[in-house]
């Protein structure tokens, strides 16, 4: 199982489309004998074999009248993996605001004398995922620009605003060297703009000769993580690079013969920003002769230099359309932080689950803001609710601009449905967000019906053994892109074969390489 994103922001013309959403009337509509139709086709879908001793949820409503079409098992609770982000996200627009950011400060703490500052100085995070080594390297240079050369102190990284707990409770302890279950922290920095925070890219690419050791880097650079290279050059590439449990030591073993690469969790990531913040002050001339701490900011210390991250309403879109779980997390400790002022899982949480249950979903359990967990349980029906009670939020059309668009190419448009249902009459029709770990697939959002009726749906299928049954989303999103009330919808013609040849075993999102 592996979770993925690789992203350069682009929010522009995202909202045209969901305009019609926003605005769309909440007149009723009559049932008709598609219904019928559509019923006995979904029910058809939901006959294969690999669903046999699965569990399978399904609803769909209208979007203009809230009348169940189908349903199946709606008020069953299920594992949702990454449906959990369209409940995270929903609550991060409503509670943080579509204007919010992230604020990385550098304060110090004494007296200046000249160039020379007698105190500490002090880095405080507040959780930003968007944080590139370059970033720190400008806040550096901006603490040398203000004139300090000299810290007779302590370098101070502060990670307070959220709390200690790095890991979810329920994250399978095996999953720690990849980017997708990577630690949180107050301070952390992301490799690149796709912004995974808490990582760092190892590349291996073929040394001078064939078994020769292989030549290895880091993106960025840093001596954070100890290299253990036994790689070597063969005739094909088949390359294991891992970080050690609870170490920072990365070994690399097997064979290369073209460039690959790896984005690898760093253990402590408050201690990985720490150092690249050091290694930065010193490149522009900054010393500092202290040794590095932890702890909070004194009140009143002066501010330095400071950096805000992209609003929220930007971020939503690398977070949903490559479904990056540490920004589920992130948003939720800043959640918890706001409404109860501790920045925990329990409190973010706790409100995540207030807002779900006043929008449409009484029923559910929230382990943590990603779906990472096993132990997170949404319904089909409570999700198809709150889909609806979204439809009313100032914020909707941002949000609803950042869900995967389907068969849309571009990454950060069709995000993990990107090469999913292309050909179909779902493509850049469906707007939804997957969800994928082992024996757990889900797909739910928004479509539009050929009689340009606004759908939503919700499919949940859980506890299955082998094959992937992601097919059988795409058939019937396929299928409600097609649903007529009045004309019988001519399935013999459901273009379903593109659909069963992109679906994968899992997600884009656990996949991280660029080929993904």
């Amino acid at each position: 199982m592996r979770p993925t994103r690789r992203t350069t922001i682009s929010v522009s013309a995202l909202l045209l489309a969901s305009l019609a959403w926003a605005s769309a009337p909440a007149s009723a509509v009559e049932p008709a004998s598609g219904v019928t139709d559509l019923v006995k086709d979904i029910d058809q879908i939901l006959s294969d074999a690999r669903l046999t001793p699965a569990r399978a949820g399904v609803v769909v409503k209208s979007a203009t009248s809230g009348e169940e079409l189908y349903a199946q098992d709606s008020g069953k609770v299920l594992t949702p993996a990454s449906n959990a982000k369209l409940v995270t996200s929903a609550a991060a627009a409503d509670t943080l605001g579509l204007d919010f950011r992230f604020t990385t400060s550098v304060l110090s703490t004494g007296r200046r004398a000249g160039s020379a500052l007698a105190g500490n100085l002090y880095l405080k995070g507040t959780g930003d995922p968007t944080l590139l080594a370059a970033d720190y390297d400008a806040l550096a240079a901006r603490v040398a620009a203000s004139g300090i050369k000299v810290v007779t102190g302590k370098l101070v990284a502060d990670d307070t605003w959220f709390d200690s707990v790095r890991l979810g409770t329920d994250w399978a302890w095996d999953d720690e060297p990849y980017y997708y279950s990577a630690q949180i922290s107050a301070l952390t920095a992301s490799p690149d703009t796709d912004y995974d925070a808490g990582t760092v890219v190892v590349s291996v690419a073929p040394g001078d000769a064939a078994g020769k050791p292989a030549k290895v880097s880091t993106t960025p650079e840093t001596d954070y993580l100890k290299i253990v290279n036994r790689a070597t050059t063969g005739a094909e590439t088949d390359v294991l690079i891992e970080r050690q449990h609870s170490t920072n030591t990365v070994l690399i073993t097997g064979t290369v013969a073209d460039g690959y690469d790896e984005w690898v969790t760093v253990d402590d990531p408050t201690g990985y920003v720490a150092s690249l913040f050091r290694k930065a002050l010193a490149k522009h001339g900054v010393r500092v002769l202290g040794s590095t701490a932890r702890e909070a900011t004194p009140a009143g210390a002066t501010t330095v230099a400071s950096r805000d991250s992209m609003p929220l309403s930007e971020l939503l879109v690398p977070f949903m359309k490559l479904s990056n779980n540490m920004h589920a997390e992130i948003l939720t400790k800043s959640i918890g932080r706001k409404v109860s002022g501790a920045g925990t899982w329990s409190a973010g949480l706790a409100a995540v689950t207030s807002f779900a249950q006043a929008n449409g979903m009484p029923t559910l359990r929230m382990r943590d803001g990603s779906g990472l967990s096993r132990a997170d349980g949404l319904t089909p029906g409570g999700v198809t609710d709150l889909l609806l009670a979204l439809r009313s939020k100032p914020w909707f059309s941002t949000w609803y601009g950042s869900l995967p668009i389907a068969g849309d190419p571009d990454r950060m448009v069709g995000g993990t449905l990107r090469s999913r249902m292309r050909g179909t009459p779902a493509a850049g029709n469906v707007h939804a967000k997957t969800g994928s770990l082992t024996g757990v697939t889900s797909l739910s959002g928004y479509v539009t019906s050929a009689d340009n009726e606004p759908l939503v749906f919700s499919v949940m299928l859980n506890q299955f053994l082998s094959g992937s049954p992601k097919d059988i989303e795409d058939k019937i999103a396929i299928r409600l892109a097609q649903f007529s009330r009045t004309a019988p919808a001519d399935v013999a013609n459901v273009q379903l074969r593109q659909a069963q040849q992109d679906s994968a075993d899992v997600e884009c999102s656990w996949l991280k390489p660029v080929s993904c």
